[in-house]
């Protein structure tokens, strides 16, 4: 039989000559970790649907967020669950709403991580969609200027960086202007710019409390089936001023995780959704495979496809697991 002088496997012969060919690697600065702030104090409620997460009353946010920086994870997503819903979502854009609130209690005992805010109005609206309802449908229009009024209410209340979630067109473009005339140009926006309507979403919208009350959002997330309106969605929002674009979810989207590095320059993150998450750790816990295993797999496929930053409730579990390797 004939072989070629290369053989693979020499390479493959022990851990220390993996490592040194390996080509792709992940850190803690890989990461964005995704907090549920809720009302009250020494709130902290497990998420049931998602092993592992909680909605975190403010001051046990706090301590959440302490040991986040203390692992090394540079940055955090923050999403809010207001005490009350109405039909405008009021609550998003509320001086002293409850994300608002969070972000000036984090900037003051946490100043070295990056405080990122979800913009969406679906946890703070009564019918859970994201904008306002106009013939039971979302009125985009009408929605932009209280996504921009609730991006500039995160931003005067100390947040880093804002990451607009609804998918509204246009919506980049009013958030940047409004940031921009009010003295904040120098926040920037990750917009979520290719966000699918993904049944994977499921385990977040318990987290968040945010199931749409008829219907879904087919109407302005997008089509599971299209990888190329990924790209014009992408670039319209780096047209508009997105400064970081984002897929979501990551793992049945790596596709187009790899088209939109390949096409795009500028930094690129990846939602490494609920779905994706809670089921690895239900196969985990029914002794079906490895978690820890599968959950480095995973991530490490992500950034291999083009990511430069992960979003993903794994982070605190991977940095753990980095730092035994």
């Amino acid at each position: 039989m004939f072989f070629p002088k290369y053989r693979p496997r020499r390479l493959r012969r022990d851990e220390i000559v993996r490592r040194m060919v390996r080509e792709t690697s992940l850190s803690a600065n890989d990461f964005m970790y995704p907090l549920f702030v809720v009302s009250g104090s020494t709130v902290r409620q497990p998420v049931a649907s998602m092993p592992g997460v909680f909605q975190l009353s403010i001051d046990e946010l706090v301590e959440e967020a302490t040991e986040v920086r203390d692992l090394g994870i540079p940055s955090i997503l923050l999403f809010g669950i207001p005490e009350a819903k109405d039909e405008i979502g009021s609550g998003a854009y509320a001086q002293d709403g409850i994300v608002q609130q969070a972000v000036r209690e984090l900037k003051d005992k946490v100043s070295d991580l990056l405080v990122v805010t979800d913009v969406c109005m679906c946890e703070y609206t009564s019918h859970g969609h994201c904008g306002v309802i106009k013939d039971g449908d979302v009125d985009n229009d009408a929605t932009l200027d209280l996504l921009a009024q609730t991006a500039l209410s995160h931003a005067e209340a100390g947040a880093d960086m804002v990451a607009p979630s609804d998918m509204m067109d246009g919506r980049v473009g009013a958030i940047r202007e409004r940031l921009d005339e009010n003295g904040l140009s120098h926040i920037p926006i990750m917009a979520y710019a290719a966000k699918y309507a993904s049944s994977f979403y499921g385990p977040f919208r318990d987290a968040a409390r945010s199931t749409p009350q008829f219907g879904d959002r087919r109407s302005y997330q997008m089509d599971p089936a299209n990888s190329k309106e990924a790209i014009r969605e992408i670039s319209l929002d780096i047209e508009e001023g997105a400064d970081i674009i984002m897929v979501k979810p990551a793992l049945a989207y790596l596709d187009v995780i790899r088209l939109a590095s390949e096409e795009f320059d500028a930094p690129l993150a990846a939602y490494n959704v609920s779905g994706e998450y809670s089921m690895i750790k239900a196969a985990a816990e029914k002794g079906w495979l490895d978690g820890q295993r599968v959950m480095m797999e995973v991530l490490t496929s992500i950034k291999r496809a083009g990511a430069d930053i992960i979003i993903t409730y794994f982070a605190k579990d991977a940095v753990r697991e980095l730092e035994k390797a």
